[in-house]
């Protein structure tokens, strides 16, 4: 199973009688979403599964790959690193999962995966860390990449 953690990029700050669920991107998050989502599908296989929270941040970020994501509650602000990895059926499940989420959750799940605790690990804004676990051959989580915004403007 590979497992992409992409956190959601720039957004505007929060405003009176504007629910943090609602915050949009920047110009600035959307140009860096689209950076890491053009870098992100050069390497993806064909058929992979993204996932979303519900906030309209990482619904915009997902859309930047692809505009159908599926929808998890599972992947709010909020939501703890074992539900957030319940959702995305790691280690076990077959092929590539693409998640859209948060902070601190997804530096927890990181922490998680390549070392058992958890800890509060910061992943940037717009920024994926990709692992892969292939337990079928004896092998434990990879690191395989981690790309921000400003990395993969200037990647081919």
């Amino acid at each position: 199973m590979d497992l992409i953690l992409w956190r959601h990029a720039e957004a505007e700050a929060g405003s009176p009688g504007c629910s943090d669920a609602d915050r949009r991107l920047t110009p600035k998050g959307r140009t860096g979403a689209r950076e890491v989502a053009d870098w992100l599908s050069k390497r993806l296989p064909g058929r992979y599964v993204l996932l979303s929270s519900p906030a309209v941040r990482a619904c915009e970020t997902a859309h930047c790959l692809r505009p159908d994501p599926v929808i998890e509650h599972a992947l709010s602000t909020g939501t703890t690193p074992h539900a957030f990895l319940s959702v995305t059926g790691w280690p076990d499940r077959e092929g590539v999962v693409v998640a859209v989420g948060h902070q601190p959750t997804l530096g927890e799940v990181a922490s998680l995966i390549l070392t058992g605790e958890r800890y509060p690990w910061a992943i940037r804004k717009g920024a994926l860390w990709w692992f892969r676990i292939r337990p079928e051959k004896g092998e434990g989580p990879v690191l395989r990449a981690v790309i921000s915004p400003e990395i993969a403007s200037h990647l081919p």
